[in-house]
């Protein structure tokens, strides 16, 4: 039995009263690898992402608009040599209130716009829809 529900639900099931604090206990300590990659090239993580046809979805939360130039740089690549598109999102992720987003897609970071979270709630069913009924055709899986 999957721990998913038939709506797609993933909730969280960390309680940090009684487990502690999750970056402590569970995140992975990234900055480990920092000396197997050159310069100051750094592993970055992603608050969400999502696979739908071949078509993916990425969600990254900031508290503010500055975007750091390695992510920058992540961003505007992978979008630009393959179907994904990034939701640069400003907002609060503990309350879940969104104030502004920008679209990473076809390698170009578009300008921020105002956005609430039903609006950002509609933008990616819209996604979804689109993501299926455009799936990706490549020569086959695992190429």
């Amino acid at each position: 039995m999957s721990s998913v529900n038939a709506t797609g639900t993933n909730p969280m099931r960390w309680d940090c009263a009684k487990q502690g604090c999750f970056n402590v206990h569970k995140r992975p300590k990234i900055e480990l690898f920092a000396d197997c990659l050159p310069g100051r090239i750094a592993f970055s993580d992603v608050d969400g992402i999502v696979e739908i046809g071949g078509n993916l979805l990425a969600l990254e939360w900031k508290a503010h608009r500055h975007v750091p130039r390695g992510q920058h740089l992540l961003f505007t690549r992978w979008t630009k040599h393959g179907p994904v598109t990034v939701i640069l999102i400003i907002g609060d992720a503990q309350f879940m209130t969104v104030d502004e987003v920008a679209f990473v897609h076809r390698g170009v970071i578009e300008p921020w716009r105002d956005m609430d979270i039903e609006t950002l709630r509609q933008i990616i069913r819209d996604w979804s829809a689109w993501a299926l009924a455009n799936p990706v055709t490549s020569g086959g899986e695992g190429q």
